[in-house]
């Protein structure tokens, strides 16, 4: 037996090696270093040329030269600037030296990290009138869309708040569940194309597979993907999604539910009575659940409601479960004299409630209990809700969204929808549906102006709303301080302050935020803290990086590091303060934009702080990179 070994350099005459940032945003300049290998005799003179697609534009030529006295590597640099789009940017770029030749191909995402915002228009079309105007995309190129929604029914907003839901940017359990939990009866009460059917499967199919990553050995589910203990609101919610995606025909992950269903029972059988508010809705939406999958608990339920201090919202949802198992005269004993109504409120964590929510869960049980005339009047106001601009968080949208929805189906309320529609002077088009909703989707190439038309064909009166969605060009330069402090600091890595809007490739330093809790709204839960970083930036993990390990953070519950984001997660006591830092490196030469640093309370709009962004340069002395003009 024997072995030999030789080394073989794999090489050309002539190589090059092109680099640039993972991502790049509207309006920033990148510098493209390109790295030449010279690496026989004979290749002297050098033509190195860049060819950009349409997303950039060369600022300093596409074509240099270089000469090489001996075998060896040097480099020149160009310069792209991004134009007003986003799409996928690719550089080739070519070397030539008589008959010799390189080729390479450098390929990003070129994405707008501003918030996603829609617009409404709307209108109520009688009997064979006719609704016209014109509009302004909003948003760049490639973001934008524009969507016609009709319905024979008071408007849900349906489009506008289902839009929210799904690029609501965190990924805790329950918007994860909020955000597809809706998507199951689409295809119900509106006319889908087989492009919008595939699209929510596969949202709805996603959503099964995320929530995987919150499954615990006990079958209860956390918050938090990575948590060891068990949310057991959340446990009802995402198991809920599950009970009725599976009743949709959708596949769940082999012994996932075999699992929650005997967490439930465990839960429901030794819960012992509270006081609090949340955790007797908590025990009652569990009953509900169980009820749902034909297996009550009604041991558990009878002694629940031999409690005389029950809260309203529980009533109603335990009124559900006994419907839910055929006991509909202890349901309606339930619910006699209770109010249709809340005053306004909204729960920082617990089960996220709000008013819209818990009348959700009263439209949802006079739903079952078949008494559409009770149930009406709600949802009239949950209708109203959702159509007006008042923020509402996910839970509670999703809530409404999904009690209108099974509203409407079990009310059969099958009005059909005819009417014709022109949208940028295409060819009329005339659509007759039995469904009691249509949405007519179509993307826009450019951010243009745009005209539409629509005729109400039909003898009762047609909900019409026109929905512009998108991301604009230019970052909200406000700056928001509500029920909290936000401020940030940069500093090198010994500390001194520096100014990051013009700095030196390879400077290593952090970004400190600081977060403090006013005192004015009581202890907050579920904070999220979100940082998104120039493109020419690279964010150190502390996980992975030894050097970023020693960063003084305070307590977070979880932590999301993405390539160019950092998403916190937290809860702030009374007058309590919380530092949190990332570490960075300046890597890429070029202008780029530095995105605001906001901070929210995710169930509580009305507890925010925003620090505005701005542009920042990344150079040398040698190559000095001005501000983008933009």
């Amino acid at each position: 037996y024997g072995f030999a070994e030789k080394s073989v350099p794999v090489k050309k005459p002539l190589m090059i090696l092109a680099t640039l940032p993972r991502v790049l945003g509207p309006g920033e300049i990148a510098e493209l270093p390109v790295t030449v290998f010279a690496l026989e005799n004979q290749v002297k003179d050098v033509k190195v040329e860049i060819i950009p697609n349409g997303i950039f534009s060369a600022e300093k030529g596409i074509v240099q030269n270089i000469h090489f006295n001996s075998p060896g590597d040097d480099v020149v640099n160009f310069r792209l600037k991004v134009k007003s789009m986003i799409g996928v940017g690719s550089v080739k770029i070519i070397a030539t030296s008589g008959k010799e030749r390189a080729e390479t191909n450098v390929e990003l995402n070129v994405l707008n990290r501003n918030p996603h915002i829609v617009t409404v228009k709307d209108t109520v079309l009688d009997a064979g009138q006719n609704w016209n105007g014109i509009y302004k995309a909003v948003g760049v190129a490639g973001t934008n869309n524009v969507m016609l929604e009709l319905s024979s029914v008071p408007p849900i907003n349906l489009g506008k708040r289902l839009d929210y839901l799904i690029h609501y940017p965190y990924g805790c359990i329950e918007q994860t569940t909020s955000s597809v939990f809706p998507q199951l009866y689409l295809a119900d009460i509106m006319d889908l194309s087989s492009q919008k059917k595939q699209e929510t499967e596969k949202n709805i199919r996603a959503g099964i597979e995320r929530l995987k990553l919150f499954l615990l050995p006990s079958g209860g589910l956390s918050y938090w993907p990575g948590e060891a203990k068990e949310d057991d609101y959340a446990t009802n919610y995402g198991g809920h999604f599950l009970i009725e995606a599976e009743q949709k025909g959708f596949s769940l992950p082999a012994g996932m539910m075999e699992q929650w269903k005997k967490y439930q029972r465990n839960k429901a059988t030794s819960w012992t009575y509270t006081d609090e508010q949340s955790a007797i809705l908590t025990q009652t939406y569990r009953l509900y659940t169980l009820a749902l999958i034909k297996s009550p608990e009604l041991g558990s339920m009878n002694r629940l409601k031999e409690k005389k201090n029950l809260p309203a919202v529980a009533r109603w949802s335990l009124a559900g479960a006994y419907q839910m198992a055929g006991q509909t005269a202890a349901a309606l004993e339930l619910i006699a004299g209770l109010p249709l109504t809340f005053k306004n409120y909204s729960e920082l964590s617990g089960t996220f409630g709000s008013d819209e929510r818990d009348e959700a869960i009263i439209l949802e049980t006079l739903s079952l209990m078949n008494k559409r005339s009770e149930a009406l009047p709600v949802m009239k106001a949950l209708s109203e809700a959702l159509c007006s601009n008042q923020w509402m968080s996910t839970h509670a949208t999703a809530y409404a969204l999904l009690a209108i929805a099974r509203y409407t189906m079990r009310s059969h309320l099958s009005t059909s929808l005819e009417f014709s529609y022109r949208l940028n002077n295409a060819k009329e088009e005339l659509i007759n549906t039995q469904t009691v909703m249509k949405q007519i989707e179509m993307k826009l190439n450019d951010a243009s102006n745009g005209n539409y038309s629509v005729t109400n064909k039909g003898k009762n009166p047609i909900f019409a709303r026109l929905i512009l969605s998108g991301i604009p060009s230019t970052d909200d330069q406000t700056a928001t301080q509500n029920g909290l402090s936000l401020s940030i600091d940069y500093k090198s890595i010994d500390g001194k302050a520096i100014d990051v809007t013009s700095m030196a490739q390879g400077t290593d330093f952090y970004a400190e935020v600081t977060v403090t809790n006013t005192g004015t709204r009581g202890n907050y839960k579920e904070m999220a803290l979100t940082q998104l970083f120039p493109s020419g930036w690279e964010i150190m993990n502390s996980r992975l990086d030894q050097s970023a390990g020693n960063a003084k953070n305070s307590e977070s519950r979880y932590q999301d590091i993405r390539d160019d984001r950092v998403n916190t997660f937290f809860d702030l006591k009374t007058m309590e303060k919380k530092n949190f830092r990332i570490y960075l490196n300046a890597s890429y030469l070029g202008s780029y934009y530095l995105p605001a640093v906001s901070c929210e309370a995710m169930y509580d709009a009305t507890i925010s702080g925003r620090i505005p962004g701005k542009w920042i340069t990344i150079g040398t002395k040698e190559r000095p990179v001005e501000l983008s003009k933009k």
